[in-house]
């Protein structure tokens, strides 16, 4: 019976790259998550207040960033469904249903074009601006989907994406880079 490296002969060459840097990724994946889980508590699970602050999306962003597309996708689209099932918040449909898509396109966008643009520092600022517009556009494909056109308006996306969470659009700008320009001073950024 011929071996599986006769039909994959790159497979030896995926095994002789690092396994530990899976296993940072997974350990640091599993961290934004539990922090995915955790950071809604400080707004006191208030609707509002998290609507305003998006405690969720910090994590997601930072995994996408740390972790690479696949990583932030995974913990993005999982992270909403998770807290529902252990806290009940947020509500599944169709606010926790859209958030899934939301979340798990800015894990996979931040990912994406931090692997594809220069890694400058400015350059962190247009990625996060970039998986930030992408995202919001994938929630409001995903809101639009499941309210049907007629429950669903532009100002209604308008609001939703932009006007209500401006103060957790300027957390973001603030928080992610400086956050990531820390570890990349410190040497503790798993791809570089």
């Amino acid at each position: 019976m011929p071996s599986l490296y006769f039909f994959a002969p790159n497979v030896r060459a995926i095994q002789r790259r690092e396994p530990h840097m899976n296993l940072k990724k997974l350990t640091v994946s599993a961290l934004m998550l539990a922090l995915c889980m955790v950071l809604p508590f400080l707004t006191g699970q208030i609707p509002q207040i998290g609507s305003m602050l998006l405690p969720m999306h910090l994590p997601v962003l930072l995994c996408g960033f740390l972790c690479g597309w696949p990583y932030g996708l995974a913990v993005g689209f999982i992270a909403p469904l998770l807290r529902f099932a252990m806290f009940g918040m947020p509500p599944i449909f169709p606010t926790g249903m859209a958030m899934a898509f939301e979340l798990a396109a800015y894990g996979a966008f931040t990912g994406v074009f931090y692997q594809l643009l220069p890694k400058k520092t400015g350059m962190l600022f247009v990625s996060l601006i970039l998986a930030m517009a992408a995202g919001r556009v994938v929630w409001g494909i995903a809101e639009c989907f499941l309210l049907g056109l007629g429950g669903f308006t532009w100002a209604a996306f308008v609001s939703g994406a932009f006007l209500n969470a401006i103060p957790g659009i300027i957390l973001q700008i603030v928080l992610i880079p400086a956050i990531l320009i820390a570890l990349r001073k410190g040497n503790l950024m798993l791809d570089e």
